[in-house]
């Protein structure tokens, strides 16, 4: 993608289903490979350090990052979707200001975060119930990752960029290259040095780093109007604005979902370190569902916010369609295929049988509930395109967030088992998705349905 300003733009040009398909597959794979080198942690140390190490990484801890890491990847969606319509439009000295905006962004954001990761780590996870055989490797995981935080954020903005310009291949690329780094790091200093906890956060930080100098020298190298130049890289009043204005609701709306993970998290805490061990190695799990339904939804931000951009408003409600089929289809074959080997895959985390018998327990009541999330993340990735990210972040914040935060608080005393906990889930995404599929229908009768 070196010569694009010399080449049709196939996002706003070229079949729909075909072009969706070939922007979604880099980015699942990328996704996939990511989950990987996350999982790999929790593998290694699950199977060679013991089941204390295995909740130490997930967790508490996972909820943590997610919140912190989330609220940040929210903010920088601002960034794709101002860069999709600039780079829709053509416009140039729009899409640079953008660009080197963001990275500024991310560089003063990391600092912040880092300040306040390492110091506020061992009192959050004391909030959240965390065992005190787990509070110790914990902390120093959290720690750790947060000193590479720079690393996550500049890797984060920068494959933003790229996708936002129709370029989802080179970010699988570097993924890949990373997790393999990962992967080998984990063994070396877990296994082999008995690092345990804190070799694990290392290798992900490590490969974290070269993920974020891969892409990087990519946009300092492009040809194309997304060009980075370093020696620009500050804040843009107006691009600023813009950024903070649309990724601002999508920030909250994903402190939001961390934060009712949280009160989930602290609620299951309560069950002990077995039950903790379970969420966690299933939280790796259903990240594969998860991955797989955001690529949908990065997708499908990309394809609207340039076809909007480009004013061809009735080829971007049909793509819209056509991802809803895909996605919907996507997510009942990985509800079946969780349901019949989800034991199977369990077992590569831990051989504990009670472990197990817990996490397959958990499994069979969240993924037959899949499939009603297609219509919350398509929609609200479709809404995000055109600008329009305040209404669906109130609606998700409201369904899916506050609604799992008041079952918890108020229903689950009437019968504290992990069954009730685990309800919020299905029941929070289908009465958010009905929210959506309303509101998706009325914002598209303001749309025209031709091209202009």
């Amino acid at each position: 993608m070196q010569e694009i300003e010399s080449k049709e733009n196939q996002i706003i040009h070229g079949v729909i289903w075909k072009q969706l398909l070939i922007f979604f597959f880099p980015i699942v794979l990328g996704t996939f490979f990511q989950q990987i080198y996350n999982t790999a942690d929790a593998i290694v140390v699950g199977r060679f350090v013991g089941t204390e190490a295995l909740a130490a990484v997930g967790g508490s801890t996972s909820q943590i990052i997610n919140l912190i890491v989330g609220f940040f990847v929210g903010l920088s969606s601002g960034a794709t979707v101002v860069i999709s319509q600039y780079y829709g439009a053509r416009q140039k000295e729009e899409l640079q200001n953008a660009l080197h905006t963001a990275f500024a962004f991310s560089i003063v954001g990391s600092i912040v975060i880092t300040v306040l990761g390492i110091g506020l780590s061992p009192i959050l996870l004391k909030l959240m119930n965390t065992t005190p055989d787990v509070i110790g490797p914990s902390t120093t995981y959290l720690r750790i990752y947060f000193i590479g935080i720079l690393f996550v954020f500049i890797y984060n903005v920068g494959s933003s960029i790229l996708r936002a310009v129709g370029d989802s291949k080179r970010p699988l690329y570097y993924l890949i290259v990373c997790c393999i780094i990962n992967i080998v790091l984990d063994v070396l200093l877990v296994v082999h040095f008995h690092m345990g906890v804190a070799g694990a956060a290392l290798a992900t930080v490590i490969a974290q780093g070269v993920s974020a100098v891969m892409v990087t020298l990519a946009l300092y190298r492009s040809t194309d109007i997304f060009k980075l130049d370093i020696k620009k890289i500050r804040f843009h009043s107006v691009a600023l604005e813009l950024l903070v204005k649309i990724g601002l609701p999508t920030g909250l709306q994903s402190v939001m979902y961390s934060f009712s993970n949280i009160i989930i998290q602290t609620s299951l805490n309560s069950f002990g370190t077995n039950t903790m061990a379970a969420w966690t190695a299933y939280g790796k799990i259903d990240a594969f569902f998860w991955m797989v339904i955001s690529a949908f939804g990065i997708s499908i931000t990309t394809f609207v916010g340039q076809n909007y951009g480009a004013r061809k408003f009735g080829r971007m409600r049909k793509s819209v369609r056509i991802c809803i089929g895909m996605a919907m289809g996507t997510s009942i074959v990985i509800s079946v295929l969780f349901l019949i080997l989800g034991k199977y895959v369990y077992q590569m985390f831990t051989s504990d049988v009670a472990v197990i018998e817990i996490g397959t327990h958990m499994m069979t009541l969240m993924a037959p509930a899949y499939a009603v999330y297609v219509f919350i993340e398509v929609y609200s990735g479709a809404l995000r395109g055109t600008g329009d990210v305040l209404v669906p972040m109130l609606m998700t914040c409201g369904g899916v967030c506050v609604l799992r935060i008041l079952w918890v608080w108020f229903v689950v005393p009437f019968k504290p088992v992990i069954d009730t906990i685990i309800y919020s889930y299905p029941i929070s995404w289908t009465l958010t998705a009905l929210m959506f599929i309303f509101y998706y229908k009325r914002k598209c009768a303001q749309i025209p349905d031709t091209d202009e």
